[in-house]
């Protein structure tokens, strides 16, 4: 991925529900055609892109995406000269849940929809409206091969069938969740081990007595866990923090309470220590990105952390670097509790299917050739198109492998052209290849002096993609909203944040506890024990899919 990590968002009842991360809007087309007319037949030779033109309608189901104009950048210019392809976009206006709602009343779905897994896609299936992918993957190579069987099996409906093309998906490890530190306070302070919680403990209490006012510790995103929950993962093996977003905690063959969990229970008593000493900055539950992009870029952080905390540090440690070369960043193997082993802490966690899903409508006229189109994309030429534009200006040719871009000198002196380029496509990546970006871009910079490397992609190939724990059997737990199990997560999910933050302003380990006690008791008043039974049956699921069973 592009040095961050994308933000998730669940489906709701018959739409999904947005991110509100952008605005945006602009005039569309109509869609086109009805919901009846795709037949996905795959009878004769595979469709060449090229050979005649191909254009579809494509919806990005959510508030804040407006696609940019097709065929106006390099990259999406020489796929309309060269595959004939064109994408007209339909736009949701910033009002996602209402668009596509009025879409589906009249009948006139795009051909494309670009959508967050979950329920709502199997609503779209059991309405008849989705085309079934399973023909066109034995047919054109690029998904099988880079998704592989296991992720194939994760992309299932009830049916058996295949409908969504994920996007980053992956096979290997990939992330930045863990922890930055400001290098020169680092130094200053004599580049003490910091290693284990305790060191953590001993250096936040340091940085605070010899820097008044510098920030020991700024979680990214508190408010949502981020920069917490990632030392949840420091007091016990093979804990992501993928079980506190789940709210469920495995044990044996079955998930239980995360109140109850004494991982997260010690975590809790930790960090409202720190908090207490005012080792974490005071307005963590309340500050807003800029409050924390300001004070890391300025170098006023001794350590940041948070889910993909590399994104500011790439930006900061620029700066900082610029005026002096011995400020900027760095990043650290992830923290541990003493007597732990240091390789089986993962402060965050990557998942086979990525991110989000391209599911074509019944609407379309030719869902072969739209599926040719994305299996394309998703393959070594489409993305390398993407990413780093057409051949001839930031690569040229390919490497003995017949992948691998021949990356040219441009690359390394024109990093403002390809940032402006990749900031227009990262919008248009909608089945990004994870391992394809990411081992290319590595292979590339693992040829540079280190001083010449790129910042985050250094440290994601050193240490973060080797720290994130594989999250794949735990996804699509969540019930639907408007079920009992949803209806009981929901209050549960305000249990729980409530409690977070009054344990965060906790006067003693003791109250702490007493603060979980009564989440775990008011959850079960709200049917917790049922939603656990329903999340253990979807995680045994999940794993038999992963098994090549159905």
């Amino acid at each position: 991925m592009i040095n961050r990590q994308k933000g998730w968002a669940a489906l709701s009842a018959s739409v999904l529900t947005t991110v509100t991360i952008l605005a945006g809007c602009s005039s569309e087309p109509a869609p086109s055609g009805g919901a009846q007319t795709g037949t996905g037949s795959t009878s004769g030779s595979p469709v060449e892109l090229g050979s005649k033109p191909l254009e579809f309608t494509f919806y990005g189901h959510y508030d804040w995406y407006t696609m940019p104009p097709w065929g106006e950048d390099a990259a999406t210019k020489w796929i309309k000269e060269n595959k004939k392809v064109t994408v007209k976009p339909v736009n949701s206006g910033g009002a996602a849940k209402q668009k596509l709602n009025t879409m589906i009343a009249s009948n006139e779905l795009p051909d494309v929809i670009w959508t967050d897994r979950g329920s709502d896609v199997e609503k779209l299936r059991e309405a008849g409206m989705l085309v079934a992918y399973d023909e066109y993957i034995e047919k054109y190579p690029n998904l099988k091969k880079w998704l592989g069987p296991e992720g194939l099996n994760m992309l299932r409906s009830p049916d058996g069938k295949i409908y969504q093309f994920p996007n980053w998906y992956t096979n290997q490890p990939n992330g930045n969740a863990g922890y930055v530190v400001n290098k020169k306070i680092y130094k200053e302070l004599g580049s003490p081990k910091l290693e284990t919680t305790d060191d953590l403990y001993a250096y936040l209490k340091m940085v605070k007595e010899k820097y008044p006012n510098v920030v020991p510790y700024e979680p990214h995103l508190a408010k949502d866990g981020q920069g917490l929950d990632v030392l949840y993962s420091a007091f016990a093996e093979n804990h992501p923090n993928s079980f506190v977003g789940n709210r469920a905690v495995p044990n044996g063959d079955k998930l239980t309470s995360i109140f109850t969990d004494p991982v997260f229970r010690e975590a809790t008593q930790y960090t409202s220590k720190l908090f207490r000493e005012k080792l974490i900055t005071q307005d963590a539950l309340t500050q807003t990105v800029d409050q924390i992009t300001e004070k890391v870029v300025n170098g006023n952080v001794a350590v940041f952390a948070g889910a993909s905390p590399t994104d500011i540090g790439l930006k900061a440690h620029t700066a900082l670097s610029a005026k002096d070369p011995e400020a900027g960043y760095f990043v650290i193997w992830p923290i541990h509790k003493p007597g732990l082993d240091k390789n089986k802490i993962f402060p965050g966690n990557y998942t086979q299917l990525g991110w989000n899903v391209s599911l074509i409508t019944k609407a379309a006229k030719d869902p072969e050739a739209i599926f040719a189109f994305l299996d394309w994309y998703t393959g070594p030429e489409g993305q390398r198109v993407q990413m780093w534009g057409p051949p001839g200006t930031y690569w040229d040719g390919l490497e003995a492998d017949g992948m691998t871009p021949k990356f040219t000198e441009k690359y390394s002196s024109d990093t403002e052209g390809l940032s402006k380029l990749q900031s227009v496509t990262i919008n248009m990546m909608w089945n990004g290849n994870t391992v394809y970006i990411d081992s290319t871009k590595a292979k590339y910079e693992n040829t540079l002096p280190v001083e010449k490397r790129n910042w985050a992609t250094r440290w994601q190939s050193e240490i973060t993609w080797k720290t994130q724990a594989n999250a794949t059997e735990f996804i699509n737990l969540k019930p639907l909203p408007d079920s009992p199990e949803g209806i009981s997560e929901q209050t549960i999910n305000d249990i729980f944040l409530e409690a977070r933050a009054k344990a965060l302003y906790a006067k003693s380990d003791e109250e702490v506890l007493a603060i979980l006690d009564k989440a775990e008791k008011d959850a079960q008043a709200a049917g917790y024990a049922k939603l656990l039974e329903y999340k253990t049956q979807k995680w045994q699921e999940n794993l038999k899919k992963m098994k090549g069973g159905k």
